[in-house]
């Protein structure tokens, strides 16, 4: 049985580039309504390149907070055009 680390994990690894999910999203289809701030304690810890975790947001449309840095995850989501 996966871990809810590892449930999150599998979630944000899926988001295609140039989408992206708030932490509720993610909580939710991990399997854990309430526990989005669960999510950004998990992402926060992440520096493998395979999970992007810069597209995760907050879910009031603002970029949140990025183990990298708030402008490099802002630089990262307009690259890939999911951000103006």
């Amino acid at each position: 049985m996966k871990t809810f680390e590892e449930k999150v994990l599998a979630v944000v690894k899926k988001i295609p580039k140039g989408k992206v999910l708030t932490y509720k999203q993610v909580a939710e289809k991990a399997g854990s309504v309430n526990a989005s701030r669960a999510v950004g304690s998990i992402l926060k810890k992440n520096y493998r390149p395979e999970i992007p975790c810069h597209r995760v947001i907050r879910s009031d449309g603002l970029a949140g907070e990025y183990n990298r840095g708030r402008a490099e995850k802002i630089r990262k989501l307009r690259a890939e055009g999911a951000i103006a």
